[in-house]
């Protein structure tokens, strides 16, 4: 019997997965599986872009607008939520289209979690130099350890640093190179669109997108956020460099242009990420 068909459309920030995604879902009469890591949050809707409600009306999408930022969802966790949408779209659909931009999520999907070790007092120990001494200690300690591992990250994302530290201190190995050595069977054949614009196209994109996102209220967004930022999921660029404004950091001016340029540069690291990821399968 043959095989049903997960595509995996991802790329890069503002290369156009959204409406690929929806064309393709159109196409094969199926459903959308979001493994975006920031669009799964009811309170987070600008600044992510989210797709707007035309776009979600044209198509079933799973996981937008899903959750709440105080409980907040990790890659360990995405694929026990994920597996029974996808059994369940599985039992009527001959194809599945998944898309997003966190490439944590989709591999920890179909790859599998490793059981990796963990140790309360090491972690407390890593978060104990994380307080003292800010995230670029924990950024330089991974790149030391780990250049494969930190070249794919969120360097910005302070708990999976602490946790490749905490895995790296307790096996003396590289975290690149424990996780999900064991893949696990899937039920599908998966197939990847990868949508990689040139350099030049992206980086425009990413700027009228930031200013489209200013124009529909992403400062009103942050500042209705600004009591919660302390919480994980809004670490994430466009209200870091917001909150940074509200306390006197940045001009506004300042704030956009580092909201630019924050995007370019982790739309760089998605590049790497699906670089590495896609061309191994």
């Amino acid at each position: 019997m043959k095989k049903p068909v997960l595509i995996a459309v991802v790329g890069p920030t503002a290369s156009g997965k959204t409406s690929r995604a929806i064309e393709l879902a159109l196409q094969y009469q199926t459903e959308i599986v979001s493994f975006d890591s920031r669009q799964c949050y009811q309170e987070m809707k600008i600044g992510v872009a989210r797709p707007s409600e035309a776009e979600l009306q044209s198509v079933a999408h799973h996981f937008i607008s899903t959750h709440s930022i105080h409980q907040p969802i990790s890659a360990g966790q995405f694929p026990a939520i994920a597996w029974p949408v996808i059994q369940s779209i599985l039992e009527k659909k001959e194809f599945i289209i998944a898309v997003g931009g966190s490439g944590l999520f989709l591999k920890v999907l179909l790859d599998g979690i490793d059981p990796l070790p963990s140790d309360p007092h090491v972690r407390a120990e890593w978060e104990q130099n994380w307080k003292d001494s800010g995230i670029e200690y924990l950024q330089n300690a991974l790149q030391r350890a780990d250049p494969a591992y930190f070249s794919q990250v969120d360097i910005d994302n302070p708990h999976r640093l602490l946790r490749a530290l905490e895995v790296i201190t307790l096996t003396g190995k590289k975290f690149s190179e424990l996780r999900t050595q064991n893949k696990q069977t899937l039920p599908f054949e998966v197939r990847y669109e990868y949508l990689s614009p040139d350099k030049e196209i992206l980086h425009q994109r990413i700027d009228e997108r930031v200013e489209c996102m200013m124009d529909m209220g992403l400062l009103e967004e942050a500042e209705k956020l600004l009591p919660y930022r302390h919480l994980q999921p809004l670490n994430t660029v466009g209200y870091k460099e917001l909150f940074e404004f509200k306390d006197g950091l940045h001009t506004l001016t300042e704030a956009i242009d580092l909201i630019k340029m924050h995007t370019r540069q982790y739309a760089k690291r998605q590049i790497t990420w699906f670089n590495k990821e896609v061309k191994n399968q």
